[in-house]
């Protein structure tokens, strides 16, 4: 199954070959994909800097310069998860760095950036903007990681699966009065945010 990335990289590839405008296009995959939908200026990009108009048929992204990342193909992934799988203490003994325990919660137990757009596509949940690189002001930034991240610091997992585990049991432990808590501070923020016109300065949720 592809991307919606993808997918929506293929409607413009064929919008091009229509004689649609960038704008056109945009505005359709807007109404469609919702809040999965491209941003204007990817949409732009791929419309023209890309080459689209000039013939492109690929839609997949310019191999980047340099080696080639390894660690993720099938092919290991399915080697190192036997081989852990296998024995669980190897993980270990491996001597895995504890500041990549962190890494692996955000990628494997927060989910994909795609999947919370999907959730909160079906459920018609609305999407607040807030300034970008900006972890001040949002929730899961301020108050759900670092609430993971400090039940998790100190400790010695044998397995990923253990990680997931340990994060997955600290989030729903959490209480309706931490949630109310969280959305508190987190409407005290961007309070301060708007009334600096768009500015948050890191330090002053203290």
């Amino acid at each position: 199954m592809i991307s919606v990335t993808i997918e929506q990289r293929i409607v413009v590839k064929f919008h091009v070959k229509l004689g649609k405008t960038a704008t056109e296009t945009y505005n359709l995959l807007k109404e469609v994909y919702g809040h999965e939908c491209l941003s204007r200026a990817r949409v732009f990009e791929w419309f023209k800097e890309k080459c689209f108009q000039d013939g492109r048929e690929d839609v997949e992204d310019d191999s980047l310069p340099g080696r080639p990342s390894t660690s993720k193909t099938d092919d290991n992934i399915e080697t190192i998860g036997n081989l852990v799988r296998s024995d669980r203490r190897l993980s270990i003994r491996a001597g895995i760095d504890k500041e990549c325990v962190w890494q692996i919660v955000e990628r494997q137990v927060m989910g994909s950036p795609l999947s919370v757009k999907r959730f909160l596509a079906k459920y018609s949940i609305p999407v607040l903007d807030h300034p970008p690189y900006s972890p001040d002001l949002a929730p899961c930034d301020f108050y759900l990681f670092p609430k993971v991240k400090s039940a998790l610091k100190g400790t010695r997992f044998e397995s990923i699966e253990a990680v997931k585990e340990k994060a997955a049991r600290v989030l729903k432990e959490l209480t309706e009065e931490d949630f109310q808590h969280c959305f508190k501070q987190w409407k005290i923020r961007m309070e301060r945010c708007r009334d600096r016109g768009g500015v948050y300065i890191e330090g002053d949720n203290k």
